[in-house]
């Protein structure tokens, strides 16, 4: 008897995964961040990461008419950074966001154009890459550390999604990306001072396909 419970729970599942509207796509853009503040003393500067391309993917689904949910990821080569007056240091890194985000849209899904507000949570993984100089300029306010970090990610946003074909989507979409510093990968000497959350402005366009 628990079986044919079991089975009679289930057999619903299929048409209401069929009856759910799907979405895979792909993009491309540009990232620009924030830059914190630091200090040592007297000196002062800023420090963080320079612009850069980004792309990634999203797999997502449309639970009822105004609202919907995806996972994201964004991958982003941008250098660190740390600048004071006409003095600039780099070194390159990327990074690698993975999160899910809500979407509310303003019209329906059978709408030619649907605008949308997206927020969500996820992690963000920073990487120092390539080899660390022997002296780096501004040391005495941040060292930029060849090395690897995860951070929790909030990630808010919006864009709009226009409809080319019945199966076929254009999407622009912007989102701040918000982790705390990578204070890994941003070492700050013992006298240094640095504060603030990392905020990653990200432009993207991209198509993606229904079904």
């Amino acid at each position: 008897m628990r079986i044919l419970r079991a089975l009679t729970l289930l057999f619903p599942l299929p048409s209401l995964l069929l009856s759910q509207h799907w979405e895979v796509g792909a993009d491309g853009g540009y990232g620009s961040f924030r830059n914190v503040p630091v200090t040592a003393g007297t000196a002062t500067g800023s420090a963080g990461f320079s612009p850069g391309f980004a792309f990634g993917g999203l797999f997502g689904n449309q639970i009822n008419r105004l609202v919907g949910g995806e996972v994201r990821y964004t991958y982003q080569a941008d250098d660190l950074r740390v600048s004071s007056g006409s003095t600039e240091a780099r070194a390159t890194a990327r990074s690698h966001a993975l999160h899910y985000d809500v979407l509310i849209h303003a019209t329906p899904k059978e709408s030619a154009v649907r605008p949308f507000l997206a927020a969500g949570a996820g992690v963000k993984f920073y990487q120092g890459t390539g080899a660390e100089p022997p002296f780096q300029p501004l040391s005495n306010l941040v060292v930029l550390s060849h090395s690897h970090e995860a951070q929790p990610l909030i990630s808010v946003g919006g864009g709009v999604k226009i409809k080319v074909s019945p199966r076929a989507l254009l999407r622009v979409d912007f989102r701040d990306y918000a982790t705390p510093l990578p204070t890994t990968l941003l070492a700050t000497p013992a006298n240094s001072k640095i504060s603030g959350w990392m905020h990653d402005f990200v432009f993207l366009v991209g198509v993606s396909t229904v079904f």
